[in-house]
Order: structure tokens, then C-alpha cells, then sequence
């Protein structure tokens, strides 16, 4: 049985799982985690430390097999999926993470990213107009979903007729970064991921050898003394831009809104001083993470707040946890719009920090804007539910009025 009710399956603590990280944090920072085979870390200090040390891992593929980390080998049909994710940077460690990062940041620097500001304000006023057009609906399905899916599809340059596709791919993939997931999931993800590639595969060719003005033919141009992504490295860092910079954006959004709506006095401050904006973007991700936890293998033995977490074991790094540590954040369980510092790790830390935390911060901070700008009455009608995931967890929906 988990320790200090810690059940990431459970719907309870899904909806609220900070009570019982606090308790971790304060008894247990430290823990073995018998039904999820993990060991669990909470401490701010613990997850900064372990995220910068190179003995843990992303991935072990690079130093042991399978069979020799204790692990089963994965089945056959998973193929299609691992072959795509480990061919972008996400899941692969040193020197080959750093090669494809050097490669990647060349295309995706940020004056780009900053460049994309007018279209991603722009959109956000579209979509918050229909919205607000209709006296309200769901917010989720709307705006938070629409815009990231819609400025990454621009910037990848993805065309307008295709873009509906990209959503049910993304959601089908990240589905296998839950705990162990169904083999239906599994099977839906390796679907995905054939079809996501085999559709990448033919634009990527296209801006190869006839190049636009956007990220693909970026990608496809990139040279570095004399190296190049390969092709399946290309469509792989595409997917990984579209999954990590989509999914997490769509629950940030979701979750920064229904926290706003539990804190009335925040909310009400933040209506009357839009200046406020980056900073609230910063403290929202912060109060309520929207990919409260990450993995890490463990490649060496590694010592831990006075606990030796052995070679081969899987770690679990619980940012939500860590970002609401007292020995860091003052009053960690008050919202404070203009919190400042906050050294929250909401986009991680070390060498596989996200990419697209700027591009992140761009579109959550004009979508809040845009809201706050065209609705300034938004008001909940019912209290959301929490889908069953907890690795990426968000709202099943978030119906408004305006």
C-alpha cells in the first residue's frame, strides 16, 4: 500500500495531491513506492539536485539493455513508438541529446519564438471572441485547446487543412508517459505514432527540397560542422515540439483559470492590473503544475537525502511537490500573483530543461491576456473534473460565461 495516501491513480488524489505531498515532503522525502515501483522524491532541493546529476537518465538504453537493468524487454508493436520518440531529444542522454539539441536550437532560437508573439496574440483574440460571442462555453475545448496546437502547426508550417489531425495524435502518444499504461493505450500510441510519422515524412520531404519560411525547412537546412538531423530525427523533434509544447500548455491554461476561480481576491487583482500578467503566468504554473512529475532512471547508485536509491531503479520526481516546498516558496499554498522570485521547476532543470518554455510563456500570457481583455466578468458555472491522469494532469473541461 502507498505511504500517506500518495495513489497517483486514485481520482481523489489526482484532484487535489498536494495535502498529501506535504506530507511526504515533511515525513517521507524519500520513499520506495511498492505499487508504482518507483522511488518517490518530493523535497524542492532533492528534485533540483537530481534533475542536474548526470547519473540519472531519461533513458538506461544508452548504457544497459533491457535484461540487464531488470527490465522487459518492450513488445514488438511498441516499435513504431519508440522508434519515433527516441529519435528526438526527449528520451535519449549524452552525447546524442546533445548533439540533436545543438542542432535543434539553431532553428528554434528565440528570436523566432518572439517573432511568433503578434500571430499567437492575434489568434488568442480570435478564439476568445468566439467565445465570448457565444456567452461563454468550454474554455478547454475553445481556446486552451485551439491556440498551442494552432501556433505550433504555424510555426512547424503545418497547413491549415491538416492541423485537426494533430490533436488526436498528440493526446493518443502522451497517453503512454502515464503509469503503466493499458495495453489499449499502448496499441492507440504505436497507431499514432505510424500514422503521425508517415504524415510528417512527406512534408518534411517536401521542405527539403522546396523550403518555406517556417521550422520544418528550418530543420531540414540545419547544418553544424558538417552534420544534419536525419530525417527521422527531424520528424521526431517535430513531434516532441508538438507534444511537450501542446500538451502541457493545454492543462497550464486549464488549471492557471481554475485556480484564479478558487481565489477570487487574486483573481479580482489581477482584472484590475493586467501588468500582472507574466508574473501571475509564472505563479500559476507554480501553484497548480500542470506535469506534476517526471521520470528518471537511475545509472549509477545515487544517495538521497541520507537514502541510496540503487542502479536500475526508476525515480519519480514530483515538481508539484517541489514547487510548493516552504524551505523555498513563503506562504507556498497562498496564490500571489506577483510572487517574485519564484524558482518554481515547472519546466525542468539540467541538460533536458524544455525547449519551448519560451514559447510556452508566450502563449499563456497572451491567452490570459486576451481573456482578461474581452472578458473581464468570466465566471465558472460548474466545478470541473480532472481527467484520470495524473503525469499530465488537467480538466476534462472548464465551462464559463462571459
Amino acid at each position: 500500500m502507498s505511504f500517506l495516501s500518495y495513489d497517483p491513480w486514485s481520482p481523489e488524489f489526482v484532484a487535489d495531491p498536494y495535502p498529501a505531498l506535504a506530507r511526504l515532503r515533511d515525513e517521507r522525502p524519500v520513499f520506495f513506492d511498492e505499487p508504482t515501483g518507483q522511488w518517490v522524491v518530493t523535497r524542492h532541493a532533492d528534485v533540483d539536485a537530481l534533475l542536474r546529476d548526470r547519473r540519472l537518465g531519461r533513458s538506461y538504453l544508452h548504457v544497459a539493455t533491457h535484461e540487464e537493468f531488470g527490465r522487459v524487454a518492450e513488445p514488438e508493436f511498441l516499435r513504431p513508438f519508440w522508434d519515433l520518440i527516441r529519435s528526438g531529444m526527449l528520451d535519449v542522454e549524452p552525447p546524442t541529446h546533445t548533439r540533436l539539441r545543438r542542432l535543434v536550437s539553431k532553428a528554434f532560437t528565440a528570436r523566432r519564438v518572439e517573432g511568433l508573439r503578434p500571430m499567437v496574440r492575434s489568434l488568442a483574440e480570435e478564439l476568445v471572441g468566439a467565445l465570448v460571442a457565444k456567452g461563454g462555453g468550454d474554455l478547454l475545448a475553445e481556446v486552451a485547446e485551439p491556440l498551442p496546437v494552432n501556433v505550433i502547426a504555424e510555426m512547424l508550417g503545418v497547413p491549415r487543412e491538416d492541423r485537426h489531425l494533430l490533436r488526436p495524435w498528440s493526446a493518443d502518444i502522451c497517453g503512454m508517459f502515464e503509469l503503466n499504461p493499458s495495453e489499449e493505450a499502448q496499441r492507440t500510441a504505436a497507431r499514432a505514432a505510424v500514422e503521425f510519422s508517415d504524415y510528417l515524412r512527406v512534408l518534411a520531404r517536401e521542405r527539403r527540397a522546396h523550403p518555406t519560411d517556417d521550422l520544418i525547412s528550418a530543420l531540414a537546412q540545419v547544418v553544424d560542422e558538417g552534420d544534419r538531423l536525419t530525417e527521422d530525427e527531424l520528424i521526431g523533434t517535430c513531434v516532441l515540439l508538438l507534444n511537450a509544447g501542446h500538451e502541457a500548455t493545454v492543462n497550464a491554461t486549464g488549471n492557471g483559470w481554475w485556480s484564479l476561480f478558487r481565489n477570487p481576491g487574486e483573481l479580482e487583482r489581477l482584472r484590475a492590473d493586467h501588468s500582472l500578467v507574466p508574473t501571475a503566468a509564472e505563479e500559476l504554473m507554480r501553484y497548480d503544475t500542470p506535469a506534476p512529475m517526471f521520470e528518471r532512471w537511475v545509472l549509477e547508485d545515487v544517495e538521497v537525502a541520507g537514502v541510496t536509491i540503487p542502479r536500475g531503479a526508476e525515480v519519480a520526481l514530483h515538481f508539484a511537490a517541489a514547487n510548493r516546498d516552504p524551505s523555498v516558496f513563503a506562504d507556498p499554498d497562498r496564490l500571489d500573483l506577483s510572487r517574485d522570485p519564484n524558482p518554481h521547476i515547472t519546466f525542468g532543470l539540467g541538460i533536458h530543461y524544455c525547449l519551448g518554455a519560451p514559447l510556452a510563456r508566450v502563449e499563456l500570457t497572451e491567452s490570459y491576456g486576451a481573456i482578461l481583455r474581452a472578458a473581464p466578468a468570466l465566471a465558472l458555472v460548474e466545478e470541473p473534473r480532472w481527467k484520470p491522469g495524473y503525469v499530465l494532469r488537467g480538466l476534462e473541461a472548464l465551462h464559463v460565461r462571459v
